[in-house]
């Protein structure tokens, strides 16, 4: 809400956001340290699939729509990392953005329509601030389709078996072991966000 989309005023509403809006700064530590925890847990969540062999039939379908949902992250993760508009923010931005100019013969125009203009300036920032507010949306649609493919052929186990006899139900088993982890999850999070918010930051950003 007090984020300014402008390459002149971007860093200091997020200061104003810091110093001046209430609760400001737990909502924007949250925020950061919540982008970087969720990245842990989607890696964790990939690595432990590819030891499974999930990926291979019949669960190809979701592996590939995880493939989609990890791509889309990314993007919005980048597209979030460039709004506080710091040196990093700009550089990343300038840099990401320039690896399209490396497509044949229209390479340059569409880094042109990406900047929406001749540099990276207040009209990126608009466009990748809207971005960033649409693509939690599509990835919340796209995550409800991956569960759903889920359903369909059944989870992997470290067994590799894929009979659907003697299958432990989700409750309670499954459901307290999660809780457990959300739990443990929840404390290490926090104790980031409230003592060391900046661990996965990058100070040059303040520049």
């Amino acid at each position: 809400m007090s984020y300014i989309a402008d390459s002149d005023l971007a860093f200091l509403s997020v200061e104003h956001i810091m110093r001046d809006v209430n609760s400001g700064w737990l909502i924007r530590y949250s925020h950061a340290t919540g982008a970087s925890f969720f990245f842990i847990c989607v890696y964790i969540h990939l690595f432990r699939n590819l030891y499974y062999n999930s990926y291979i039939y019949p669960r190809q379908f979701v592996w590939i729509l995880g493939m989609i949902i990890f791509i889309l992250m990314i993007l919005t993760a980048f597209l979030g990392y460039v709004l506080p508009w710091g040196q990093m923010s700009f550089w990343a931005a300038t840099v990401i953005t320039s690896l399209f100019s490396a497509i044949p013969f229209i390479g340059e125009n569409v880094v042109i329509w990406l900047w929406g203009g001749y540099a990276v300036e207040s009209a990126t920032l608009t466009r990748f601030y809207s971005l960033h507010f649409l693509c939690p949306f599509i990835l919340i649609f796209l995550v409800f389709i991956h569960i759903l493919l889920l359903h369909i052929w059944g989870s992997s186990n470290p067994m590799g078996l894929y009979s659907n006899i003697d299958k432990l139900p989700f409750g309670p088993y499954f459901v307290i072991k999660d809780f457990f982890s959300l739990l443990f999850f929840i404390l290490f999070y926090f104790i980031m966000v409230f003592f060391l918010p900046y661990f996965l930051c990058h100070s040059d950003n303040y520049i």
